[in-house]
């Protein structure tokens, strides 16, 4: 699981620098935020599905512990779509489109998640840890938006993973728990990479809503 640690803290590197240019350029504003609310509410929209069919892959037949936990994530995951929509009420507003680069995301995911999934787990490593050393700017973003309150930004306080809820942690100690074999491993690298990339994307076209050239 180095590789994979790896490789989640490169991506944490490159999320803190994307919100540092942000914070560079204008901050984040009602307009983006707007935008992230929208690309969470369509990426967590459905997400149970990947799990439970995780869950059911014959290679988790003997890694009970790993099954178990995956049932309780999407459970836990299920309904989150509906707190960043609440969240954008509160801004009077409504889930935009779905961005093209989330519609990339589920296409691909959805492609392999039967026969290969911990390509799959390999980005919900990502999607779990990516902001985690990146407190202090977040919190830069938040001190400086005074759009923001209590009322709109529960998704992002859930996801900012207190300790009732670390699934980053979780999702990494239940992997290196159940002993990934060579190929299993090689597909959460992958996982990891290819997630990196999208999320990338997804800054981007939060940051100025245009598709990523």
């Amino acid at each position: 699981m180095e590789q994979v640690k790896e490789k989640i803290s490169k991506a944490q590197l490159l999320f803190k620098e994307r919100m540092i240019a942000i914070q560079e350029q204008g901050g984040l504003t009602r307009e983006r935020y707007i935008r992230f609310l929208t690309c969470q509410y369509h990426l967590t929209k459905g997400v149970q599905r990947h799990f439970y069919r995780i869950a059911a892959h014959s290679s988790l037949a003997r890694k009970k512990p790993l099954r178990d936990w995956l049932v309780q994530f999407a459970r836990e995951e299920e309904f989150h779509f509906d707190i960043a929509k609440k969240d954008l009420e509160q801004l009077d507003s409504q889930p935009l489109e779905c961005p093209f680069d989330v519609a990339l995301w589920w296409l691909y995911f959805d492609s392999v998640v039967d026969e290969r999934p911990y390509i799959r787990l390999g980005g919900t490593c990502i999607l779990e840890n990516i902001s985690n050393t990146s407190s202090e700017v977040i919190d830069q973003s938040l001190a400086t938006s005074d759009f923001l309150t209590a009322q709109n930004t529960r998704f992002l306080t859930i996801h900012r993973h207190g300790p009732n809820l670390d699934h980053g942690n979780e999702i990494i100690n239940n992997l290196e728990a159940s002993q990934p074999d060579e190929d299993e491993l090689r597909d959460l690298e992958l996982g990891c990479e290819y997630a990196t990339s999208f999320y990338l994307r997804f800054m981007s076209w939060m940051m100025t809503g245009e598709i990523s050239k």
